[in-house]
């Protein structure tokens, strides 16, 4: 066809150079050898996949999700297998960890061991500990600094910290253990000065503290720069100390973990959404301080979502804490209050707000309220005979 295009003297200046090239030399196979992955050169270990086999362990799920485990020379299954059945792991339950955790066959058993002696520093016997490995085999399985975490241990433990609190931390946020002990203790002061800073009392710091860090464990991965940063910024937006504290107790330390700029920014979006003024403010931060912790975008889009179902900014005003919910989640609720006949916008806000139990009650005195009969049909009528 392009021959036919092409004025005359050109196609014949073509036909000329298709001659003169040489035809192009065909290698068969070269490009796949080129492409050959990693993965298809790995062969699984024979002696893995058949001891695992064994144990009833699913091994498709394994090479699902972690196969490069099957590919290990070196691996450890008999010896991991004794320490679960030492600590009283039944077949079945052994099976169940190492297809939800494999990496458990390439640890070393002498720091699985060792881990498993930090570990009763917390629980009460064996079957208290082998109820942890199984729900949380990562976390066990994960073997670092076994001598740290040791230290740290008992370091929450002079704190006054329940074991089942500490075990809680093991669990779900073993990085802490991870910190030196001498940098979770500095933490600490600094967590201390701060309270008695902000006004706090020294009869009620113990207290306080230990329902800090068993909300919010996290906040001994802050630096002690960002803690008095965001103590400062507070204070320049002219939150007192108390309200400070107050705030630093609602979010359960969270508040720590923001930037000055980010609560700035907050505070300004927040102003200029709500046309409040500085005071006005102030208080709508302390009934929600999650007007803080959310960003802008976040914010914006539940304000949004708020507005398009026909809530005003007065009626978020009033009930801010509303502002805690999803745009999902008051969308759910909402159509079930619709189909009541409960129109949001004429209402208060109150009716939508809570956590979902709260919700769900309410929902019902609702409804059973609109169900309830307009007159007592078992009462005597007053009729004049």
């Amino acid at each position: 066809m392009l021959w036919t295009l092409l004025p005359r003297a050109q196609a014949c200046r073509l036909c000329a150079i298709k001659k003169i090239l040489p035809a192009p030399e065909y290698r068969p196979g070269f490009m796949c050898i080129l492409y050959t992955t990693d993965t298809q050169s790995k062969k699984e270990n024979k002696r893995t996949v058949d001891k695992l086999s064994k144990l009833s362990v699913d091994l498709r799920k394994i090479r699902r999700l972690k196969g490069w485990v099957l590919w290990e020379d070196n691996t450890y299954i008999e010896e991991i297998v004794n320490i679960l059945r030492e600590i009283g792991a039944e077949e079945g339950a052994i099976a169940q960890i190492l297809e939800h955790f494999p990496e458990a066959i390439v640890c070393s058993p002498a720091a699985v061991n060792a881990q498993r002696e930090v570990w009763r520093l917390v629980c009460r016997n064996e079957g208290e500990l082998l109820k942890l490995i199984e729900q949380f085999p990562e976390s066990f399985f994960t073997v670092k600094d076994q001598e740290n975490q040791k230290r740290n241990v008992e370091f929450f433990q002079e704190l006054g910290l329940r074991n089942i609190v500490i075990s809680r931390f093991l669990t779900t946020a073993p990085s802490i253990f991870h910190n030196p002990v001498e940098t979770n203790k500095q933490m600490i002061k600094i967590l201390q000065e701060s309270y008695q800073n902000l006004g706090g009392s020294e009869a009620n710091m113990k207290v306080w503290l230990l329902k800090l860090l068993s909300q919010n464990p996290f906040i001994l991965l802050n630096s002690s720069a960002s803690v008095k940063e965001t103590v400062e910024c507070l204070q320049k937006q002219s939150f007192t100390n108390s309200e400070i504290l107050q705030l630093l107790s609602r979010l359960k330390g969270f508040l720590f973990q923001l930037s000055p700029r980010s609560i700035e920014n907050s505070i300004s979006f927040s102003k200029n959404a709500f046309k409040c003024t500085d005071d006005d403010l102030k208080q709508l931060v302390l009934k929600c301080p999650a007007l803080l912790y959310y960003s802008v975008p976040v914010l914006e889009e539940r304000i949004q979502g708020l507005l398009k179902e026909g809530i005003s900014i007065p009626q978020i005003r009033e009930v801010p804490m509303v502002l805690e919910l999803t745009p999902q989640i008051v969308q759910y609720r909402i159509r079930k209050l619709k189909s009541l006949g409960y129109r949001i916008k004429d209402g208060h806000l109150a009716d939508l707000n809570g956590t979902k139990k709260e919700f769900e009650a309410n929902f019902g005195k609702i409804q059973a309220k609109n169900r309830r009969p307009l007159f007592n049909p078992v009462a005597p009528l007053n009729v004049e005979e």
